[in-house]
């Protein structure tokens, strides 16, 4: 479905990142990682409130495989 759009402004990409505007049939990333951070770690924006109190973040992680990469190219 084409799309109309307005600027926009890339500050940058990383080495294995995507950048798409347009119509797309299928990005694959070809690296994963796995990041372990506390609850509302990540906001982003210019008025973030966040009431998370008592939390905690559980690194100890059993599974051997969780995002295979064979078969992507």
């Amino acid at each position: 479905m084409p799309a109309i759009v307005g600027a926009v402004k890339v500050v940058s990409v990383s080495g294995s990142g995507v950048f798409n505007i347009g119509d797309v049939y299928q990005i694959n990333p070809i690296s994963t990682t796995k990041t372990f951070s506390g609850a509302g770690s990540f906001n982003t924006g210019t008025h973030i409130h966040t009431s998370t109190h008592l939390n905690q973040t559980q690194v100890m992680d059993p599974g051997a495989f969780e995002q295979n990469q064979i078969l992507n190219i």
